[in-house]
C-alpha cells in the first residue's frame, strides 16, 4: 500500500477516534460512538499490516490470535468484572510499550553495524525494511532523540504494566484493597525515579541496553509500590489514571516508531484519562497527586463516635413504604453490580412509576469500580436515560423525596464526609440521602464496606436497613408491588 494512501487510512481513524471520544460523553449516543471506534481500528490494524512492503502476511496470524483471544476473554466477563478487564488491558499497552523500546534499541544496533560493515567492505547496504529502514535514514541527532522516546516509553509502560496488575489483583479481590504503607515510601519514590532519570541520562549519553533493563525493572518496581499504596476507595481514580498513562506510553511508541497514528491515538486516550482523573479527583475532593502518591493515608485524628443503632426492616415494610411514598431517588454502588440487580431494579422503576409515583436515580461520579460503571449497567438494564441524573442535578432534591434508596453504596452516602472533619473522606462530596424523609439502604451485612470506612447514615433515626442480595431482595419485593 502506497505511503499516501496509508496516510489517508490514518486520518480517517484518527478522525473516528475523536468521533468515538465524543459520542461516549452521550449515553443515547455510546453505541453509535463505539462502532466509530471499532471501524476505526479496523482501518488503522488494516492500514499497518497492508504498509509493510509486502510481508504483511507474517501480521496475520498474530492478527488472528490477538483477536480471538480478547473475543474470548471479554464475551466472558461479566459487566461487574468490566474493571478488572479495563486494568487487565491497560497492563497489555504498558508491556507492549517495554517490549517494543527494547527491540528499538536492538534494532538500531543491529541497523548501525549492517551500514557499518557495509561502508567498511565498500558496497550498498542490503535491502531493510520497515522500522529498520527507517532507521537507516535518522539523522545522528534523530537517533539520539530517539532515544528519549525509548526511555519514556520504557519507563511509562513498565509503571503503567505493573500498576494495572496491581489494579487488577485488588479488584478481583485477590489481593487486599487496604494500602499497603511502607516506611518512608515517598523517599523509596523519589529515590526510584532519581535513578531512573540517571539512567536515561546515561542512556542519552551512549550506554547499552544494560540501562533500558534497569529502567524497566525500577519503573516496575515503581508502579507496583504506587498502586499498592492506593485504598480501595480510589480506585476509580486510579482506572482512569492507568488509562492515561497507557495513552502516553502508545504516544511514546508512536514517536519511536515514526507513527503518527499511534501518537494520536495515544495522545487521545493519554488527555482524556488524565481529564477524566481530574474530575474523579474534584468528585472526591482529593488532590491527584496525593492519590498517586498513595491515597488515603489516614486520619487526623479520632473518628466521631456513631451513636444509634441499625434498623432492621423486612419486606413488608419495605413495601409498605413504598406504597406511601409519592417520589423516590434510587443510589446505586458497587453491591448492585455485585449482586447484578440492575433488571431487577430497572423492573422495581417500572412498577413504581406504573403508579404514577415519581422516580429517579442519582449517580455519584466515583460510584462502583470504574468511571461512569452504574451508568453502564443501568443502560444495559435499559433505564430510560432522562432519570439517571449526576450527583449535582439531584443533591438539592433528597429534602423534598419520601423516599431514598441506596443499592449496594457506602462512601458516596456518607455523612460523615460533612460531619467528621476527622473522617478519611471528610471534605469529599456526597450524595445527601439522609435529608430525605425516610432511607432504604440495601447492604449483604453490616461490614463497612470496600473502602473500611464506617458509615454514621446506617444509624440515623429515618434509615432502615434491608439486609441481603440486592437481587434476591427485590425479587421477593417485587410481588408486593404489584
Amino acid at each position: 500500500m502506497q505511503f499516501g494512501l496509508v496516510t489517508a487510512f490514518y486520518v480517517v481513524a484518527a478522525i473516528l477516534f475523536i468521533l468515538a471520544l465524543g459520542g461516549l460523553s452521550n449515553q443515547e449516543r455510546a453505541k453509535q460512538a463505539i462502532w466509530y471506534g471499532i471501524v476505526g481500528m479496523a482501518l488503522a490494524v488494516l492500514a499497518t499490516m497492508f504498509s509493510g512492503a509486502g510481508h504483511f502476511w507474517l501480521l496475520i496470524p498474530m492478527v488472528a490470535i490477538g483477536g480471538a483471544a480478547g473475543w474470548y476473554v471479554a464475551s466472558r466477563v461479566q459487566m461487574t468484572q468490566m474493571p478488572e478487564l479495563v486494568a487487565g488491558f491497560h497492563s497489555l499497552v504498558g508491556l507492549a510499550a517495554v517490549f517494543i523500546g527494547l527491540n528499538a534499541h536492538l534494532e538500531a544496533v543491529r541497523v548501525a553495524r549492517v551500514l557499518a560493515l557495509a561502508v567498511f567492505e565498500g558496497r550498498l547496504p542490503g535491502p531493510l525494511i520497515g522500522f529498520a529502514a527507517t532507521l537507516a535514514l535518522k539523522t545522528p541527532v534523530e537517533l539520539r532523540i530517539m532515544r528519549v522516546e525509548i526511555f519514556l516509553g520504557i519507563l511509562i509502560g513498565a509503571i503503567t504494566f505493573t500498576g494495572s496488575i496491581v489494579a487488577y489483583l485488588k479488584l478481583a479481590g485477590k489481593t487486599g484493597s487496604k494500602p499497603l504503607i511502607l516506611p518512608n515510601r515517598h523517599a523509596i519514590n523519589i529515590g526510584a525515579g532519581v535513578v531512573c532519570l540517571l539512567l536515561g541520562i546515561t542512556y542519552f549519553m551512549g550506554a547499552g541496553l544494560w540501562t533500558t533493563v534497569l529502567v524497566a525493572l525500577i519503573a516496575g518496581f515503581i508502579g507496583w509500590h504506587l498502586i499498592m499504596a492506593i485504598g480501595g476507595a480510589d480506585m476509580p481514580v486510579v482506572i482512569s489514571m492507568l488509562n492515561s498513562y497507557s495513552g502516553w506510553a502508545a504516544a511514546a511508541i508512536g514517536f519511536t516508531l515514526s507513527n503518527d497514528l499511534l501518537i494520536v491515538t495515544g495522545a487521545l486516550v493519554g488527555s482524556s484519562g488524565a481529564i477524566l482523573s481530574y474530575i474523579m479527583c474534584k468528585a472526591m475532593n482529593r488532590n491527584f497527586v496525593s492519590v498517586i502518591l498513595g491515597g488515603w493515608g489516614g486520619t487526623t485524628g479520632p473518628a466521631m463516635e456513631i451513636e444509634g443503632e441499625m434498623v432492621p426492616i423486612d419486606v413488608d415494610g419495605v413495601a409498605a413504604m413504598l406504597d406511601d411514598a409519592d417520589s423516590v431517588i434510587i443510589v446505586p454502588g458497587y453491591g448492585m453490580a455485585v449482586a447484578q440487580a440492575q433488571q431487577a431494579v430497572s423492573e422495581l422503576v417500572k412498577r413504581l412509576r406504573a403508579k404514577n409515583k415519581e422516580v429517579r436515580f442519582g449517580i455519584h461520579p466515583v460510584a462502583g469500580r470504574l468511571p461512569g460503571h452504574m451508568n453502564v449497567l443501568l443502560a444495559e438494564a435499559k433505564v430510560p436515560y432522562d432519570i439517571v441524573l449526576e450527583m449535582d442535578e439531584i443533591n438539592d432534591d433528597f429534602p423534598s423525596t419520601d423516599v431514598a434508596i441506596v443499592i449496594g453504596s457506602n462512601d458516596i452516602v456518607n455523612p460523615a464526609a460533612q460531619e467528621d472533619p476527622n473522617s478519611p473522606i471528610a471534605g469529599m462530596p456526597v450524595l445527601e440521602v439522609w435529608k430525605a424523609k425516610h432511607v432504604l439502604v440495601m447492604k449483604r451485612g453490616q461490614g463497612t464496606g470496600y473502602s473500611g470506612i464506617e458509615n454514621p447514615l446506617f444509624y440515623k433515626e429515618n434509615a432502615r436497613m434491608f439486609y441481603g442480595d440486592a437481587k434476591k431482595s427485590l425479587d421477593a419485593l417485587l410481588p408486593k408491588l404489584a
